[in-house]
């Protein structure tokens, strides 16, 4: 893209797009579309145990980050105390997850996956790696790059800042 038209990008001007509002709704519900097989194989495996997303979500952010805070995980995942005390409560009921007290503030419960959690999490897990290695395959790594980046502008300011603080952290680790 050449200067100019760069510059009138970064203004917004949605001229540039050179999509139609009806490639765009084809978009939209391709992402429909994706996000209900990308969550099917995960569902499949949650409803046998009487779980559900928020479940699986706390469990993906407690595998990514052993020993996270109860108030971290609120942080990730934007919810309230109450519903996340409940999804834990059940977690830990069930022997997935364990809650430590703080080793630097005793106030703080830090919570990690038990061996029962960890073989959980793989298998959801890796039923959800598998379809997107086989998406990210026949895409090809420029596709693949490309819909990361369209995936971090659709954030919202305060989500896309979480996500960045979680690579950094990744990164680090």
């Amino acid at each position: 893209m050449n200067e100019r038209l760069r510059k009138r990008a970064d203004a917004g001007d949605e001229d540039l797009l050179f999509l139609t509002d009806d490639q765009i709704r084809r978009g939209i519900e391709a992402m429909f579309f994706a996000y209900r097989g990308f969550t099917a194989d995960p569902d499949r495996i949650l409803a046998k145990s009487g779980y559900g997303r928020a479940h699986h979500r706390a469990i993906h952010f407690i595998k990514r980050f052993p020993g996270t805070t109860v108030n971290n995980l609120l942080d990730i995942l934007g919810v309230t105390k109450q519903s996340l005390n409940r999804v834990l409560r059940r977690l830990i009921d069930d022997g997935l997850v364990e809650s430590r007290v703080g080793e630097q503030d005793r106030r703080q419960r830090n919570l990690f996956l038990t061996e029962k959690g960890e073989a959980f999490e793989r298998e959801l897990s890796e039923a959800q790696r598998k379809r997107v290695r086989a998406a990210y395959r026949a895409a090809g790594p420029e596709a693949v790059a490309g819909f990361r980046t369209v995936l971090e502008h659709m954030m919202d300011p305060e989500l896309r800042r979480h996500y960045e603080a979680l690579r950094r952290r990744r990164d680090e680790a």
